[in-house]
């Protein structure tokens, strides 16, 4: 067995901070069927045929046991203008769509309605990630608008900017 070094995690969580990473929040059912949700900002394209997605979750957080292999969920795009929404889904709450506009899907998840895009999903996947797991999702529906995306940049929230 190989000796890993010790790495300094704050160190390292700095360092991932310098790659910006689009935020979303990813609606699901609870264990009593009442709409809830996660802010994630590792959710990346995975395959075109057959069309998968992918976002990781960190082991600790409450919503991670929810996720089991085929379990509808939906992973909503916030625009910079929802950056409350992002703080609001990531914190634990009783309700934590309380006070949010929601809207059907395909899967029967709600989703985020005023979301710039959204992709409705059945869980293909579940991968132990370390300290988080990886969920693949594989896509049944999706639409998108218009909207500057949200991205969480060295520790903050931020609006996407043309170069």
């Amino acid at each position: 067995m190989l000796d890993r070094p010790m790495v300094d995690t704050r160190a390292l969580r700095n360092a991932f901070g310098v790659l910006p990473t689009g935020v979303a929040v990813v609606s699901l059912h609870d264990e009593a069927g009442r709409p809830t949700g996660v802010t994630v900002g590792s959710f990346s394209s995975l395959s075109l045929t057959p069309a998968l997605c992918l976002f990781s979750l960190g082991k600790n957080q409450g919503s991670a046991r929810l996720f089991t292999k085929g379990v509808p969920f939906v992973v909503n795009v916030l625009s910079h203008q929802l950056a409350d929404l992002a703080w609001q889904f990531a914190k634990p709450a009783e309700d934590k769509c309380a006070g949010v506009a929601l809207a059907a899907t395909a899967v029967d998840v709600p989703r985020l309605r005023d979301a710039i895009a959204h992709f409705a999903c059945h869980a293909h996947a579940i991968h132990d990630g370390g300290d988080h797991i990886i969920v693949v999702g594989e896509i049944v529906d999706f639409d998108h608008g218009e909207g500057e995306a949200l991205v969480f940049y060295r520790g903050g929230m931020h609006k996407t900017a043309p170069v």
